[in-house]
């Protein structure tokens, strides 16, 4: 017999795919907050964003680091390295005040940064 038997390959790949399947959802943005629903349209883009979250407690991170709030705009401005531009997306947690996440994103602002927008949850299909 000269054939390749592709069989055992198959299988293996199968298994990685189902691993990577139930792995995936695991690996997100590790702050928990709990967003809001809305029915605006996704916003798209081709840089990869930062985002500025606000847990339920009020502290504020970066990506997946706590940070203190004066320290705020000098730790955006070290990552962005100083390009205005760079899109920032804060996620803030729906049991927060709202004047708390308009507070970080008025320091945002106030750091010289232009693009700053909120993150919110798609509702679901049947509400």
């Amino acid at each position: 017999m000269s054939d390749i038997n592709v069989t055992p390959m198959v299988d293996v790949m199968l298994v990685l795919l189902v691993i990577f399947m139930v792995a995936a959802p695991l690996m997100t943005v590790g702050v928990e907050v709990d967003l809001p629903e809305t029915s605006a349209a996704p916003m798209t883009g081709q840089d990869e964003p930062l985002v500025v979250s606000v847990s339920a407690e009020g502290t504020i991170y970066i990506m997946d680091s706590e940070i203190a709030q004066d320290t705020l705009t000098e730790k955006l401005t070290a990552i962005t390295e100083n390009k205005a531009d760079t899109r920032i997306f804060v996620r803030g947690d729906k049991a927060i005040d709202y004047g708390r996440v308009m507070q970080v994103m008025g320091l945002i602002k106030d750091a010289g940064f232009s693009k700053v927008a909120l993150i919110a949850e798609l509702p679901a299909k049947g509400s």
